[in-house]
């Protein structure tokens, strides 16, 4: 597995199948554009066959605080320390750092714990008509 700290070389068709089970998902093209216009972003791939598996993103001030939005594993390639690869070099980029946010699912609270965050409380807005990332007129 090859860990990216960087887009290139990567393609949209090297995107397929993230994003399983969300109603209005991005496409690749717009989650290749996600992934280039996030401040912090690792990357697994796969170079046998020839796609990303995984990729975790952060957007950031540099200065005090960083948030991690994104993190998913290709169905097929979860349970072999790909997430948890991608989150140790994400959250080792960005240690020099006041505070790392992440906002997810309780099913996946003991995953986060294990890297020592803690659960807290926290706010969001969700405008699921905006869920694919599409530019609305």
């Amino acid at each position: 597995m090859e860990y990216r700290t960087d887009t290139d070389g990567i393609t949209a068709g090297m995107l397929e199948g993230f994003f399983a089970g969300w109603p209005d998902p991005p496409s690749e093209e717009t989650h290749l554009r996600l992934l280039r216009n996030s401040s912090h972003k690792v990357v697994a791939v796969d170079r046998k066959a020839g796609r990303a598996v995984g990729f975790i993103t952060a957007v950031s001030d540099g200065v005090l605080s960083a948030y991690i939005p994104l993190l998913e594993v290709l169905p097929e390639y979860q349970g072999i320390g790909i997430g948890r690869e991608l989150v140790r070099r994400m959250t080792g980029e960005l240690n020099h750092l006041y505070m790392i946010d992440v906002c997810c699912d309780d099913d996946v609270v003991p995953f986060y714990e294990r890297f020592g965050m803690h659960r807290t409380n926290g706010m969001i807005v969700r405008n699921y008509s905006r869920q694919s990332g599409k530019v609305m007129e």
